[in-house]
């Protein structure tokens, strides 16, 4: 793996604040990365395009997922998200946040 990852946690008042160092290059993924893309691939078969990205800097608290798929076709966004939601569900106890970004492939 390419990245050196550190964290920590900061407790100020009430919050918790998770602290986290990271360096990669650009070019690499991390294992939470290749994991998600993993489930995603396994619960949408159809899909053309997925990208996920750690925006919390490489330590797994949040990630941003762009996914298109004929699976979506015909369903509203919310209803899309709750898919991809539910593909997650075991992964997304262990993050922070997550953005979901959904589309139907363009022919």
């Amino acid at each position: 793996m390419a990245a050196a990852i550190s964290a920590g946690i900061l407790r100020r008042g009430h919050r918790i604040l998770l602290l986290c160092h990271t360096r990669r290059t650009f070019a690499s993924q991390t294992d939470g990365e290749a994991r998600v893309v993993q489930v995603l691939k396994e619960k949408f078969p159809r899909a053309s395009a997925i990208k996920v990205v750690d925006i919390s800097g490489g330590c797994g608290a949040m990630y941003e997922i762009h996914i298109e798929s004929e699976e979506f076709k015909e369903k509203r966004t919310v209803q899309q998200h709750q898919m991809v939601n539910q593909a997650l569900s075991e992964e997304i106890k262990a993050m922070h946040g997550l953005r979901i970004f959904t589309s139907i492939p363009k022919h």
